[in-house]
């Protein structure tokens, strides 16, 4: 029970938002090299870039959250996406499957893979 399972969705909207982040950082260490411009440029093209990354990875999750499956969750009865074959719920982390077939088997984002190598 000590194994805490989060969304998916939700685990790439922060990976996205740590990029914004991260582009912030190298572009403000930037700002200490003022004196040698070619680390400060570099510096700002690399955070400039980190930032755009973040925003085509906002859009991809945007599209990929328009065909998930929405679902209440049935344990805390909030409105969540599934992706994929199981999937956690997005505000209390409970694993959620709409697949028959694993209903009450051990949560196990194996089951997503492709080749259902999980199964």
């Amino acid at each position: 029970m000590g194994i805490k399972y989060s969304n998916k969705i939700n685990k790439i909207r922060t990976f996205a938002l740590s990029l914004v982040f991260l582009g912030i950082l190298v572009m403000y260490i930037g700002i200490f090299f003022r004196t040698h411009e070619v680390i400060m440029v570099l510096a700002m093209i690399l955070g400039f870039l980190c930032i755009i990354a973040s925003t085509a990875v906002y859009f991809w999750i945007g599209m990929i959250s328009t065909r998930a499956i929405p679902v209440v969750c049935p344990e805390c009865r909030k409105p969540t996406k599934v992706l994929g074959r199981v999937d956690a719920c997005m505000h209390c982390d409970q694993p959620l499957t709409l697949d028959r077939s694993l209903e009450g088997k051990e949560f196990d984002e194996k089951y997503n893979l492709k080749g259902k190598k999980g199964s």
